[in-house]
């Protein structure tokens, strides 16, 4: 534990991995999603690919537990259901491709895909159609193999769900349930899989305790009748991740 504890310590850039993961905890809490896209574009640029999929699994395995119950109560588990469907089958997939990939490539894939989501939602793209199972399915799988390649299982899901015409307290808690469900997925697979880091697993668990009050401070903040501010929020956030995840500021 000792070993574990200095070597996760002395993980260059840490202090930006913490505050990350404080921030992501308050918008998860608040918004049910955007904590990986907060996190991610900034492990990436301090991490390698693995390592960055890693820390964000562990830091997130606690934070979200205590508004689990509000979301199972508020969202729709049904369709939360249907979502893992389609991301169990491709997510592997995407572990495979995340272990062959350079970082470079990698960091710029996080931020593009972001970026495309950004433009997508700000944009008031709206689904003009009802969320069909096979719909919802096929939108897990993407967002499972791109948990598995990226560890960003969140975009195709938030495009989907924030074109419907479903109320905020109903996409914010599938979201939270979604998000959730993946990473107690993926970690078990990755250590199937032989790419398990242990330090930086550790790392991700002791930052996982700011974490866990980030998200109960962001549930707090939750206003179901303020619509227009939980959508302004999501954007912000999504936005903001990706300018500050791009591979350009690594010099």
């Amino acid at each position: 534990m000792p070993d574990l504890l200095v070597s996760a310590l002395a993980t260059d850039g840490l202090i930006w991995l913490v505050i990350a993961v404080c921030v992501a905890g308050v918008v998860r809490g608040f918004a049910g999603f955007g904590s990986a896209m907060i996190i991610m574009p900034v492990a990436s640029s301090v991490l390698a690919p693995v390592e960055a999929v890693i820390f964000l699994i562990c830091a997130e395995l606690v934070g979200p537990l205590p508004n689990a119950a509000a979301a199972w109560r508020d969202g729709a588990p049904r369709d939360v259901g249907l979502l893992l469907a389609g991301a169990i089958l491709a997510m592997p997939l995407g572990v495979w491709s995340l272990s062959a990939i350079d970082s470079v490539v990698f960091g710029w894939t996080v931020s593009v895909a972001v970026v495309v989501l950004s433009i997508l939602t700000i944009s008031g793209w709206r689904l003009k159609q009802v969320l069909t199972a096979k719909l919802t399915v096929l939108t897990g799988a993407v967002g499972g193999f791109m948990t598995g390649f990226a560890g960003i299982p969140g975009p195709p899901v938030i495009m989907l769900y924030m074109a419907s015409r479903l109320p905020a307290a109903v996409i914010r808690a599938n979201f939270l349930l979604y998000l959730l469900a993946i990473d107690l997925l993926l970690f078990p697979l990755l250590w199937m899989m032989g790419l398990m880091n242990w330090p930086i697993a550790f790392l991700g668990v002791l930052v996982g305790i700011p974490n866990l009050i980030a998200n109960m401070i962001g549930a707090r903040l939750f206003d179901p009748s303020a619509e227009r501010i939980f959508r302004a929020v999501a954007y912000l956030v999504i936005a903001a991740s990706a300018i500050i995840g791009l591979p350009i500021w690594k010099g």
